[in-house]
């Protein structure tokens, strides 16, 4: 099976299924076999080493829930509120996202979850980006080495084990990205036996969220997307990877300029409302004149989510809906 094969069908069971727990071991049990007879040893280095769906959110993507054990209020993104509102600090814009930092498991609550690719940095969890790179691409994005993981990490961890640099991706060499701030993104980088295998990791937690500008400003998109592509929902559900080529034209323009300016909406109450029920869905690649690529999901009632980061954002009407009528087969 194909990497990006393979993190589809990952995805695609984080973002849009609510199995019961039979079925989730099932899945699960399906994936690792199908992983381990399909790819050789050598080229699972990063996939092989995640424990794989249950625990990060088939039931709903919301790791901060998750990893965390039974939810709580403070696990989840909550909504500044009104200047003459209870509970305004007055710290934070009202109607910013707060989204608060990761927390590390507590294996005494008597909560085990399966956990998605994580490294620890800076006293900071960096989770698998929504960012990807070629390994062709990987060694000009390499800045300065930032140590080297220890691995170790798992769902029966306790807090004493997530010390600097631990991993559940086993060992290898963690690289600043040229280009962004690593405080946001950081690169896993090996090679074995002259193939490189690499990774992007990013931390979208413990952070604020007043506009667009405050995550899509870290991945620098406006004026450096040399191509961008759609696919529709059937085809991403399926597994198909049947993009169709997107115009650099004033409607992909005006919407990357739009989304530095959107609201930001925590993602736990439109998560329950069913948000993901609906196939009124199409998704954006924007390749950057870096080679990385990002993945955007457009929800057809014009908001947009990046990633497993608990917030989406509402883009201007008009502009979201021009950039969703283009989006034709």
């Amino acid at each position: 099976m194909k990497e990006d094969q393979f993190r589809i069908l990952y995805k695609k069971a984080v973002d849009s299924m609510k199995p019961g727990e039979e079925m989730k071991k099932e899945l699960i049990d399906k994936l690792e076999q199908t992983q381990e007879r399909k790819r050789p040893r050598k080229t699972v280095y990063i996939a092989a080493s995640i424990v794989l769906a249950a625990g990060i959110g088939l039931a709903a993507p919301n790791i901060w829930q998750q990893l965390n054990g039974q939810s709580t209020q403070g696990q989840i993104a909550q909504v500044t509120p009104g200047p003459s509102e209870p509970g305004n600090s007055g710290t934070n814009a009202p109607g910013s996202i707060v989204i608060p930092k990761l927390e590390l498991p507590d294996t005494k609550s008597g909560f085990m979850a399966d956990m998605i690719a994580l490294v620890v940095y800076k006293d900071n969890i960096y989770t698998q980006s929504a960012t990807r790179i070629n390994a062709a691409d990987a060694a000009a994005l390499r800045g300065d080495k930032l140590g080297r993981t220890t691995g170790g990490i798992d769902e029966w961890s306790g807090k004493d084990k997530y010390i600097e640099l631990a991993s559940n991706i086993g060992e290898t060499d963690i690289y600043s990205v040229k280009g962004y701030d690593s405080n946001f993104l950081i690169m896993s980088y090996l090679e074995i036996n002259g193939e490189v295998f690499a990774e992007l990791y990013e931390h979208t937690n413990g952070i604020t969220v007043n506009s667009g500008a405050d995550l899509f400003g870290k991945l620098n998109l406006e004026g450096r997307f040399t191509s961008a592509q759609w696919e529709s929902f059937d085809s991403w559900n399926n597994g198909q990877q049947q993009y169709t080529p997107l115009a650099d034209d004033e409607a992909l323009n005006g919407f990357l300029k739009a989304l530095q300016a959107a609201k930001p909406l925590a993602a736990e109450p439109l998560i329950a409302q069913g948000i993901y029920d609906s196939e009124d869905r199409k998704v954006l690649y924007l390749q950057l004149d870096d080679n990385a690529r990002v993945e955007l999901t457009l929800f057809g009632q014009g908001l947009v989510r990046y990633g497993q980061a608990p917030v989406f954002f509402e883009v201007e009407s008009g502009t979201f809906q021009q950039l969703w009528d283009s989006m034709k087969p």
